[in-house]
């Protein structure tokens, strides 16, 4: 990619589009893409489109689960396959909105009065796209509530959070979202955050909403016990793309976000890609620029450089969709291909003194994402020099960073966007998205399951259950010292001395557990004992 600099700008009119009904940008003349590689990539694009138009149509794009996708039909109930779906939609989407209202005009209250803070209590997609939203969007006020999160089991974490709630939970209300109900990580924190309220002699019931699948084991817990309000999670929504059903939209209507821009901006993006003309289409361009990079084979990581402090959680949001959705194993024909993109990121221009080092003169083993912000601030600018304000330097920062990685032979791609509005970040979200699972198609893998995660899962279970037989048989071992080993073969479990001896060693640090450690050298041979 030795370029002059009137090649690149030759490059950039070729390769540089502007979507001006979506505000947005994409510039591609830092990549490899030529003309020739789109012409070869033509065939295998316009079969990505029609299998796209089938997901739209309702077709069973989750072959593993027997499952339709139905993402896109959140910001355009009308595209939905069924009526009874589209009413679904739309019903929740009012009831979203009205609940919100009622909510943020004091209509409906904890029992300390007016609700000022919500406690969000979810784990991956029904905690990362929240957070991204309303970091991004979020503003104090009086018609907007401080939030607050429960994203991990760590109690340490949620006693963190508690601390800055204490003597505020009587007007705190409480979002538990889980589709399947069963997710562990999110039913500790509900139990967590119920002990707390009872306390603090609050009635957690009365301050609690269940955002679940219909049936779910949360969904009956919430019926049985009076919970606040329950809002529904449908099985064709995957937990990465549901920041556009009630996962997203409640939370966002409580922090005072218009959602329906935030929806408007999302249906936009979504018209905009549905075009089979590939230099028409942002998503295609976006997968096109991946799989160039990438050989189609991810053997490049993707690094995301926003630079916007609103956009700080935007990586954190695209891992998951992006590794999630394309790190498997087997592609659809079950053949072992081991497809995938790392994303990294963080935030410009952070970056530039932490890894632009090693991305400028380290390992070439990635491409950039660069995202610009038109819009610099509101209000009048103040000038740090003359004629120069922080925005020109922030700007100033990300084209020369990119001239510098680029000379360094980095490949990037720019997302231009003229603002962080609901609007623009709907778009973002739909864009991501769209291209996610056109990529999907050009490598052949069902970019909508998990089965990895599942994995980790059960194997997280085996390891409790053995947890469980361990402190069993300590305790029923009472003053008798014995280690590791000696613990897994008596419990039948040899093979799983090294599991044994973590479980013990992290027991011991815990006093409540009424279990200790006699530090021997080396370390391995330790013995532990309940008195």
């Amino acid at each position: 990619m030795n370029y002059s600099k009137q090649q690149l700008w030759e490059r950039f009119k070729k390769f540089y589009t502007e979507f001006p009904d979506l505000e947005l940008a994409i510039d591609l003349s830092r990549t490899g893409i030529t003309d020739e590689f789109l012409k070869d990539m033509e065939p295998r694009m316009q079969k990505a489109f029609d299998a796209m138009k089938a997901l739209e149509a309702g077709a069973i794009a989750n072959p593993d689960e027997g499952r339709m996708v139905g993402h896109y039909w959140l910001r355009n109930p009308t595209l939905a396959p069924t009526a009874d779906i589209r009413s679904a939609i739309e019903t929740t989407l009012a009831r979203v909105k009205a609940f919100a209202a009622d909510v943020l005009s004091g209509k409906i209250r904890g029992a300390g009065g007016v609700f000022e803070n919500m406690l969000l209590i979810g784990i991956g997609g029904s905690a990362l796209g929240p957070q991204f939203v309303g970091d991004a969007l979020g503003e104090p006020g009086s018609k907007s509530l401080r939030t607050f999160y429960f994203d991990n089991t760590d109690p340490d974490g949620m006693q963190r959070v508690l601390k800055k709630l204490e003597g505020q939970l009587a007007r705190t209300l409480c979002l538990v979202i889980s589709k399947s109900g069963g997710t562990k990580e999110t039913r500790n924190g509900m139990l967590e955050a119920k002990a707390a309220y009872c306390s603090a002699g609050v009635t957690f019931e009365k301050h609690v909403i269940a955002v679940t699948g219909e049936g779910s084991e949360l969904d009956q817990i919430a019926t049985k016990t009076g919970w606040l309000e329950r809002f529904p999670m449908w099985d064709w929504v995957g937990g990465r793309t549901s920041e556009l059903s009630a996962v997203g939209l409640l939370p966002a209507a409580l922090q005072g976000i218009d959602v329906d821009s935030f929806l408007s901006g999302a249906k936009a993006c979504d018209e905009q890609t549905r075009t089979s003309a590939i230099h028409k289409n942002p998503a295609a361009l976006l997968a096109l620029a991946w799989f160039q990079a990438t050989g189609g084979l991810g053997n490049k990581n993707m690094v995301v450089i926003p630079y916007k402090d609103r956009l700080g959680l935007l990586s954190k949001y695209l891992q998951q969709l992006i590794m999630e959705s394309l790190g498997k194993e087997k592609d659809l024909n079950g053949n072992v291909v081991h497809q995938g993109i790392t994303v990294l990121g963080n935030k410009g221009a952070t970056d530039q003194h932490s890894y632009v080092q090693q991305l400028r003169d380290g390992l070439n083993d990635f491409f950039l994402t660069f995202v610009e912000v038109l819009v610099d601030q509101r209000g009048t600018p103040l000038q740090v020099e003359p004629e120069v304000t922080s925005g020109d330097y922030l700007a100033g920062f990300l084209l020369g960073t990119r001239q510098a990685l680029f000379e360094s032979g980095r490949e990037s791609v720019c997302l231009t966007v003229k603002n962080v509005s609901p609007f623009g970040v709907g778009v973002l979200i739909a864009l991501f998205e769209r291209a996610v699972g056109l990529y999907a198609t050009l490598v052949n893998i069902n970019a909508y399951h998990q089965p990895g995660v599942e994995a980790g899962k059960k194997a997280a279970s085996a390891v409790l259950d053995l947890q469980r037989k361990v402190a069993a048989h300590i305790t029923s071992n009472i003053g008798r010292q014995i280690d590791a080993e000696q613990i897994a073969s008596e419990i039948g479990a040899p093979d799983d001395a090294e599991h044994v001896f973590k479980i013990c060693r992290r027991l011991a640090e815990n006093p409540a557990r009424k279990i200790f450690c006699i530090a021997e050298k080396p370390v391995f041979y330790s013995k532990f004992y309940s008195v």
